[in-house]
């Protein structure tokens, strides 16, 4: 975790080792990965989009909501979002910009953070603690500045932590729900708006 985030939390330590003590031997992603939503500093997010838990599939969960590796074949969930994404900015990127790569980490060094509500898979119920006491403690930190878009019912669950931001909700992106209020909900020129709205700057979304 970034130091800002152990001032921000400063009871997380005992509830993180409690959860490190009651997972199993074998879960992803990577122990070294599991944190990886908390490695920028709090300060410099803007953006956050709630996931619900890992990708099971091994190799493919990097630490980071919706993100795999590059050179992994696209989920069926991320490629919904490029999708949405070609469909969305068509009309504000250049021809080329919006591609199918999925490489999610070019959004994450612009203040977006990928945070999924249970950072381990299999998950344990008091990841769900941790990660809305770390929205709690966004929210409260940059007073007004944030925009948090929320897909799926269980990432709505998080809607209360996320008080006195910019919320974006809509159906999850994955194959079951994708067609029932994901595509064609512009969740990316609606965060830019927002982030305008705030005195923000906008998120190039290219990828």
């Amino acid at each position: 975790m970034h130091p800002g985030w152990r001032s921000l939390l400063p009871e997380a330590e005992e509830l993180l080792d409690r959860i490190e003590a009651s997972l199993p031997l074998e879960y992803v992603p990577a122990s070294d990965l599991v944190m990886r939503a908390f490695e920028s500093a709090p300060e410099e997010v803007r953006v956050v989009i709630v996931g619900q838990d890992p990708y099971p599939t091994a190799g493919h969960a990097i630490g980071l909501s919706f993100a795999i590796n590059q050179g992994v074949a696209l989920p069926r969930s991320l490629n919904n979002m490029m999708k949405e994404l070609r469909s969305d900015l068509s009309d504000e990127y250049a021809s080329g910009q919006l591609t199918a790569g999925g490489d999610l980490t070019r959004w994450v060094s612009q203040g977006v953070m990928l945070l999924n509500r249970e950072l381990t898979l299999p998950g344990h119920r008091l990841w769900q603690e941790f990660t809305d006491a770390a929205l709690r403690a966004l929210v409260q930190q940059l007073t007004g500045r944030l925009v948090v878009i929320l897909w799926g019912n269980h990432a709505a669950k998080a809607e209360p932590a996320v008080a006195g931001a910019v919320v974006l909700r809509s159906a999850h992106p994955s194959p079951l729900s994708a067609s029932r209020g994901f595509f064609g909900s512009r969740p990316y020129s609606k965060a830019n708006d927002a982030l305008e709205s705030l005195g923000l700057a906008r998120i190039n979304w290219s990828c």
